[in-house]
Order: structure tokens, then C-alpha cells, then sequence
């Protein structure tokens, strides 16, 4: 008889206390570029600017979608980098931000490692919202 008594007590606490329990409030989804800023500001902004009127340790990716690689002045490319032919689309820029020495064995710049397709996606959407 005990357990029957368990039930309605329970019902009456849950309508007691979920009216009091605050609801959760729903983020707005973060744009892409917004989202690709952050990724740009943690995994690029050490040795990369994104304005290129900026000196930085590493070629400024402003406009670099479409750009050939290893053609902004002023900057030691590696061997390796300026003898690929490599232009930077987006697929090109996703293959590099995953694996760069993979793609380009020889290449000065530390590997990235950013594997995940929405970080990526996030991370292309700013760089080609970036104008030289």
C-alpha cells in the first residue's frame, strides 16, 4: 500500500516544482561567419591577420580565396610551397587546414589539425568574407 501513496506524492512535487524551475532559454544559432572568426582567432591569429594592411608573423589571409599560393611579398615560403602551384580555393584551404604537411610535405607552417567539417565550413565562410 506503501508504493501507491509514492506516486501521487511524487505528481504533487513535480507540479509544485517544475512552474519554478526556469525554462532554458534557446541560444541563437551563431552565424557562420561569426563562428569562423572565433575558429580564425584560436587556431590562425598567432602567426596570420586578417586585415591585410596588418604586418603579421605569416602572410595576412585576407583575400586569400582565389589567391596562388606563396605570392604575398615579404614572406620566406618554403620551398615546397612555392614550387606546388597551389591555389587557394576552398578546397584547397579545407585539405590545408586539416592536414598541411600531409597535403605539402616541407611546408615551414605548423600543422592546424582542424578536422571537423563545421569548424571548416565556419572557418571558409570568414576567410571569403575577408577582403583584401
Amino acid at each position: 500500500m506503501r508504493s501507491h501513496r509514492i506516486i501521487p506524492l511524487a505528481l504533487l512535487c513535480a507540479t509544485i516544482v517544475l512552474p519554478w524551475t526556469p525554462a532554458r532559454a534557446q541560444s541563437p544559432p551563431v552565424a557562420p561567419v561569426t563562428a569562423g572568426a572565433a575558429v580564425f582567432k584560436e587556431h590562425c591569429s598567432r602567426c596570420h591577420d586578417d586585415n591585410a594592411t596588418r604586418q603579421s608573423y605569416g602572410p595576412s589571409l585576407a583575400g586569400i580565396i582565389g589567391r596562388k599560393a606563396a605570392t604575398q611579398e615579404g614572406f620566406a615560403y618554403s620551398d615546397a610551397l612555392k614550387s606546388s602551384g597551389l591555389v587557394w580555393t576552398e578546397e584547397a584551404v579545407r585539405a590545408w587546414i586539416a592536414n598541411n604537411t600531409g597535403l605539402l610535405p616541407g611546408t615551414r607552417m605548423r600543422h592546424v589539425g582542424i578536422t571537423d567539417p563545421g569548424e571548416q565550413d565556419t572557418l571558409l565562410a570568414y576567410l571569403k568574407s575577408l577582403t583584401k
